[in-house]
């Protein structure tokens, strides 16, 4: 009898999760594990804000793959295609040709992409805010943009270059535009010729609310508090065009930006649309209560990329959130061994406690168990919950000790934007 295949396509939340709850659970020579992920390494994403604006270290907020899973098999590659009639999918490495993987059991666990709409100028201006690369490159890039404004004459490349628009009122693009804003007002003291009222922040949602996770009312605080840091929050407003990085919002306003963040929403991988797995309306994998495919064996899903029954609101689908997907591998991960055992399954079921989210240092918004929280506790609340969700006791060391160099050190604002041009300086000494 051969060793069962189990293989976890994606290695995010759900599949990182699944992957340690299987190498925990699974007996010597149960079952053998392989793990698909472009990247070598999870991205803990509530932390990439901090990331980007230098509270924390890049390289903390991420978990290697290899490290963490000893006893499964990562393969760093994309998966360009999913064949469950034959049970097997397609792996394309970052080098060589792509090349079938068969499995006796899979987990789904692609997560989703973002989602970008056809707008003049947005592919070639544009920047995402989902992996650690691109909260570098973001702080990088605004860092840059102040040694720009700070050397040239010309009012109108100055204007440009400090003018910052963060299109998309969810998590990421709040998240990221309060800690972004709160770096770059801090590294003004170090320019003789750009002052904190230089800078232009602004932030373009097309509901007429933002943060719609903390319910409405926190959503009109953190408006307000926005606003007083002289942030423009421009609702039920859309980004018509960048072309040039000259933006023309829906009002009728234009303006030129030097910076331009995509965070307008995500949706499913792309590749479960080319797969013979069944989908819901938004392209997400149905689920069953026990996180398997409807309808199939052998095919498990959770996260971002499924739509799992929520069995404490008959009717409704767990929200897309680190919290369910967190818990939901675990589950996922106990069931697939179960499954090889012939034990019977458990369903999955969580109540969504509340959500938190930081909007610069010292501040923040929260509602948990229906209790709200503003300012200072739910900035704490933030870094409190996250911590202990970051995998590994490693990374949650490293992440307690950032934090504390932070209460005695002043942020570290110096920009590495040329290791991204790396060669400039050998090309030039070459021509």
């Amino acid at each position: 009898m051969t060793t069962p295949h189990i293989v976890i396509a994606g290695g995010g939340y759900v599949g990182m999760y699944s992957a340690l709850g299987l190498q925990r659970q699974l007996r010597k020579g149960e079952a053998r594990v392989s793990v698909i992920e472009p990247r070598s390494a999870m991205t803990y994403q509530p932390f990439l804000p901090e990331a980007a604006a230098g509270s924390l270290e890049p390289r903390h907020v991420v978990v290697p793959l290899r490290r963490t899973l000893k006893r499964c098999h990562v393969v760093t590659a994309r998966v360009v295609a999913i064949d469950h009639a034959a049970r097997c999918i397609r792996v394309e490495p970052v080098e060589g040709k792509p090349y079938d993987l068969a499995y006796d059991e899979l987990v789904v666990a692609l997560g989703s992409v973002a989602r970008t709409l056809p707008i003049p100028g947005l592919a070639q201006h544009g920047m995402g805010f989902k992996q650690i690369e691109e909260a570098i490159a973001l702080r990088n890039h605004v860092l840059d943009r102040l040694d720009v404004a700070a050397s040239v004459p010309d009012s109108e490349t100055r204007r440009s270059a400090l003018t910052f628009v963060f299109v998309g009122g969810g998590y990421a693009g709040v998240e990221a535009l309060a800690e972004i804003e709160d770096m770059a007002r801090f590294a003004t003291r170090y320019y003789d010729s750009v002052s904190p009222d230089d800078l232009r922040f602004v932030l373009v949602e097309a509901a007429d609310r933002i943060l719609p996770e903390v319910g409405p009312d926190m959503g009109r605080y953190t408006v307000d508090r926005l606003r007083e840091r002289r942030i423009e929050v421009r609702l039920q407003t859309r980004l018509e065009s960048c072309v040039d990085r000259h933006v023309v919002l829906s009002d009728g306003e234009e303006f030129d930006a030097g910076t331009i963040v995509w965070t307008a929403g995500v949706k499913a991988n792309p590749v479960l649309a080319s797969s013979d797995l069944p989908l819901d309306d938004k392209g997400r994998l149905r689920a069953t209560t026990d996180l398997r495919v409807e309808g199939l064996t052998g095919v498990w899903t959770a996260g971002d990329n499924s739509a799992v029954p929520d069995l404490t609101s008959p009717g409704e689908l767990c929200s897309p959130s680190a919290q369910h997907a967190v818990r939901q591998a675990r589950v996922l991960a106990a069931n697939v061994v179960r499954s090889l055992r012939g034990e019977p399954l458990k369903d999955y079921k969580h109540k969504h406690v509340g959500s938190v989210a930081s909007l610069g240092l010292y501040k923040g918004v929260a509602q948990v168990y229906g209790v709200k929280l503003r300012g200072f506790p739910a900035w704490f609340m933030h870094r409190t919950y996250h911590m202990s969700r970051m995998p590994t006791f490693n990374k949650k060391v490293r992440v307690v000790l950032d934090w504390t160099l932070a209460l005695f050190f002043q942020r570290d604002v110096v920009s590495l934007g040329s290791l991204q041009r790396a060669r400039d300086d050998f090309d030039r000494a070459n021509t």
